[in-house]
């Protein structure tokens, strides 16, 4: 039976899957217009932000770093341009070794500049590039351009260096700079300022280097340029220039602080010299001291073992960190707490018989049978411990302390570098707190009270504090606060701004008693202790020398068999001339035996030439400096961690030979 079509309902159907293709297709296009509208209209500007990125790069400049000079203008660090070869390990296309050993082939590559690197690259993130090396001939440049095709990943670029053309001559004053390291980096990242150390390598990492990072860097600059898909520079669009960071100068005079770095020859120690009118750090000595320069390309492993395990510790800044007991160098200021609260007068006077008692202890004096009368003025001059036993039982360890604390002692004097030490003043509350977990060493015995009038016991300043109690002294009270920049000199305008334009203080203190006890230090380098090493000296000056224990040897006394680290430390103040003070200068010489022997000669060959423009003809390294050193005029030649004491406070003492 024929079936019969029903032509309608089909033509229907038809119709309306026609229909639904239709819309289908309408809708289809629809959503491929509306993703075209939103592309093109709504997210044009980001797509086409997007695509001038690819073709478009901020490359960053990174400004000149600002120069370091000494007072006189003498360059102490400086830039320069090189060459160095750069990885950058994720852009390689062959194993990092592989690619090492083929730039050996056309560069020479040494073991150290592979260790060098491989630390680098631990310190570094994966997309940083790396230098190999640094400071490449014309040559090498040359030989690896021509061959640069072989090395994706691998740049010649031109960086600038820091270079410090003295060496280690006053390496502790300028520290250094060193590459970026990963703990550093965060802490930039996470700083106002970590935009302004894009495409930075290097930052300050001790000395001045670091305290004053934030005006050395300077402001960096920034490039816009065309770059190829492979990524480099065809031609730049705009450029805002870098602005190079400030120029400091130093207060420091480098010559000076060469005679004194010569005049230590191989002893251990630190000296600061300072002008008492402003401040002025002239000289700042670190014995023995470290080249910078190793620093600048990252140092190697051997020199790095070499520095910290030498036991001289020359990494250790000693003016600053170092804490050591100032022996006699504290009698002076002791004599003058006398005067100032009414303990003692001028002509107040004992019979030194050698020692003092108290409470059964006997303290020595260094003379046997004793120094017979002694009034205030000999008393200094011929540095007798008895006298100073009995003012200090007298004036007892509070009066002491806060006499002392205003001349900076046990303080932190403010000089600009980062780290000072704080060292001890001690009292009674200093002393509750020092031991509170042993209530039997809390309380304060008339025993402390002696060994701290000498300058021991707990005595512990840096030789920071000394210089900077004497220039207080040589300036009649008023105090300047310490510093090594004198100026900060903006590298585009020229202008020049005084780190320290006023006085911090005044110490009050009756001009009277200050000229008396300057009287009695005259009196040391003229007829005392000092004598010797100041004898014929063009120029009148004032001192103090002292002796300090490393040890404490139970009453008994040094001779030549005590091994030499545990000898006594030699320390010498002074300031010249006496009449109007140029110069005011502590120094200690870590196991150097007597002050007048090892640091007075120290501290003369510092007065001569900063005085009278003369300079030691003596070129002796040897362990104790001559004594009366012959001169010749400067303008005849070229120019070009510290111990801390464990003397036993209190008890029985043998006394100071100064």
């Amino acid at each position: 039976m024929t079936e019969i079509k029903d032509n309608d309902r089909e033509i229907h159907l038809f119709r309306m899957r026609l229909g639904a293709v239709v819309v289908f297709v309408f809708l289809c296009f629809g959503a491929l217009v509306a993703r075209l509208v939103w592309l093109q209209v709504y997210k044009h500007s980001d797509f086409a932000a997007l695509a001038e990125g690819n073709r478009i790069a901020i490359v960053p400049i990174v400004p000149n770093r600002g120069l370091i000079v000494d007072r006189n203008g003498v360059v102490l660090a400086r830039n320069y341009s090189a060459y160095t070869l750069e990885i950058t390990p994720h852009k390689l296309q062959a194993t990092l070794d592989s690619v090492i050993d083929q730039l050996a082939t056309l560069i020479e590559i040494e073991p150290k500049d592979r260790k060098r690197f491989r630390t680098l690259l631990a310190e570094s993130k994966n997309f940083e590039s790396v230098p190999l090396r640094t400071r490449l001939t014309d040559d090498e440049v040359a030989r690896f351009t021509a061959q640069r095709f072989r090395f994706p990943g691998v740049e010649v670029n031109a960086r600038l260096f820091r270079q410090y053309p003295h060496g280690e001559l006053a390496s502790h004053v300028l520290g250094f700079i060193g590459r970026i390291n990963e703990k550093e980096a965060d802490e930039l990242a996470d700083s106002p300022d970590a935009t302004n150390y894009n495409g930075t390598d290097h930052i300050g990492k001790e000395g001045l280097e670091k305290s004053y990072e934030k005006l050395l860097h300077g402001t960096t600059g920034y490039e816009k340029v065309i770059k190829t898909a492979g990524g480099r520079a065809v031609s730049t669009l705009s450029r805002t220039e870098a602005i190079a960071g400030s120029n400091l100068i130093l207060s420091i005079d480098i010559e000076l602080q060469k005679v004194i770095e010569e005049a230590f020859g191989e002893w251990r120690g630190a000296l600061v010299a300072i002008e008492p009118e402003t401040g002025d750090v002239l000289a700042y000595v670190s014995k023995p001291g470290y080249d910078p320069n190793l620093f600048v390309d990252g140092i190697d492993s051997q020199s790095w073992n070499e520095l910290n395990t030498s036991l001289d510790k020359p990494m250790v800044n000693r003016p600053l960190s170092g804490a050591y007991p100032p022996g006699s160098t504290f009698k002076p200021y002791m004599a003058l707490a006398a005067l100032e609260l009414g303990k003692r007068t001028t002509s107040s006077a004992i019979q030194d018989p050698g020692f003092f008692m108290l409470g059964g202890h006997r303290f020595n004096d260094d003379k046997p049978g004793g120094h017979g009368t002694v009034d205030m003025y000999k008393s200094i001059v011929i540095s007798c411990d008895s006298y100073y036993y009995q003012l200090g039982h007298d004036l007892g360890i509070d009066a002491i302390h806060d006499f002392m604390k205003p001349f900076g002692f046990g303080q932190i004097t403010g000089i600009d570098l980062l780290h000072e030490k704080e060292g001890v003043l001690p009292s009674q509350e200093w002393k509750a707190n020092r031991f509170k977990k042993n209530k039997a060493m809390q309380r304060w015995v008339g025993g402390d009270t002696i060994s701290i009038s000498i300058g021991n016991g707990f005595n512990n300043y840096t030789p920071m504090q000394m210089a900077h109690a004497m220039a207080n002294l040589a300036n009649n009270g008023v105090v300047m606060r310490p510093h090594l920049v004198k100026i900060v000199e903006d590298a585009v305008t020229r202008a020049r701004t005084l780190t320290v334009a006023h006085e911090s203080a005044r110490i009050p203190l009756q001009q009277a008693n200050i000229d008396f006890v300057k009287r009695a230090m005259v009196g040391v380098n003229t007829e005392g202790t000092g004598k010797t090493a100041f004898a014929n000296a063009a120029y009148l000056s004032g001192g103090k020398t002292g002796t300090a224990q490393v040890v404490g040897l139970r009453g008994g006394k040094y001779n030549k068999n005590v091994a030499e680290r545990l000898r006594d430390n030699a320390l010498f103040i002074g300031f010249a001339p006496a009449d109007k003070p140029r110069i005011a200068i502590a120094v200690v010489v870590e196991n150097g035996g007597f002050g007048a022997t090892t640091a007075a000669p120290i501290v003369r060959k510092a007065f001569d030439f900063y005085l009278t423009g003369k300079r030691p003809l003596d070129k002796d390294r040897t362990k104790v400096p001559k004594e009366d050193a012959v001169l010749v005029p400067l303008e005849e030649l070229k120019t070009d961690e510290a111990v801390e004491s464990t003397h036993p406070p209190g008890g029985e003492s043998p006394g100071n030979k100064d």
